[in-house]
């Protein structure tokens, strides 16, 4: 749990439900900027890892370019750039390109929030919402793995670098066939670690017994139920003026 607002998992896995949602389901490009101040601000205030964050932003930008510029030319609207009768740029296809970068700035900053609870507390929260154990588990078990996978392609990037190699500046057939002689061992690790994992599961007993009991307990309290509910409510006032 967090010291600063000292909220449940589960009030902050509502809170992240909420904000992704709103993320997906709206289109007004302004209720969107909006929901990403809101979640910017919340994750602020749970105090997240908002550098990290920013920075997976930032690479972004080249796929909201590349998407603006495919959608421009399949989406019919005023022209902005256009090379004879060929339209490259729309107002409506930049409007969407818009749209998918604040629905990927939205669901980061949301995620960062379950972030700053510990994978035990997830677990056991969602135990409590009475969601099977073994699905619980390995939702936390994914959370955790996700981070490790990607520590381990820094480290293989960084290490062919290290070899004197720039991977911005060779060629394209050579780069596809680098990333693929770099991403079979990567695969074969997580698939070895995953056995790994599931022997060492084995040999401790997992699954043996129907029922589990836990030192860990999760209570609510009035926070958690305020918070909740002007999420619920935040996100359904949005919804209304979104279809409005």
């Amino acid at each position: 749990m967090t010291k600063e607002l000292n909220l449940d998992p589960r009030t902050k896995l509502i809170i992240v439900l909420c904000l992704s949602t709103l993320g997906i389901a709206i289109k007004d490009l302004v209720l969107l900027s909006i929901v990403f101040l809101l979640s910017f601000m919340v994750a602020s205030l749970f105090k997240a890892n908002l550098k990290r964050t920013v920075r997976k932003i930032k690479s972004l930008l080249y796929t909201l370019i590349l998407i603006a510029l495919v959608q421009s030319i399949f989406t019919r609207g005023e022209s902005l750039i256009s090379i004879g009768s060929i339209t490259i740029l729309t107002a409506d296809g930049v409007e969407k390109a818009l749209q998918f970068i604040l629905r990927m700035a939205i669901v980061i900053f949301s995620a960062t929030i379950i972030g700053t609870s510990s994978s035990r507390s997830i677990i056991q929260g969602l135990v409590q919402w009475r969601l099977p154990y073994d699905i619980a588990f390995m939702v936390a078990l994914g959370i955790r793995f996700l981070p490790m996978i990607r520590d381990e392609i820094k480290d293989s990037l960084v290490a062919i670098q290290l070899r004197g190699i720039d991977i911005k500046n060779i060629p394209v057939k050579e780069r596809i066939s680098l990333y693929s002689y770099l991403f079979n061992p990567l695969l074969i690790g997580a698939i070895l670690k995953a056995e790994r994992l599931s022997i060492a599961m084995e040999m401790r007993g997992f699954r043996a017994y129907g029922n589990r009991t836990s030192f860990l307990v999760l209570k609510f309290n009035n926070w958690d139920y305020i918070v909740m509910f002007l999420s619920i409510v935040i996100t359904f006032l949005f919804f209304i003026k979104g279809y409005i």
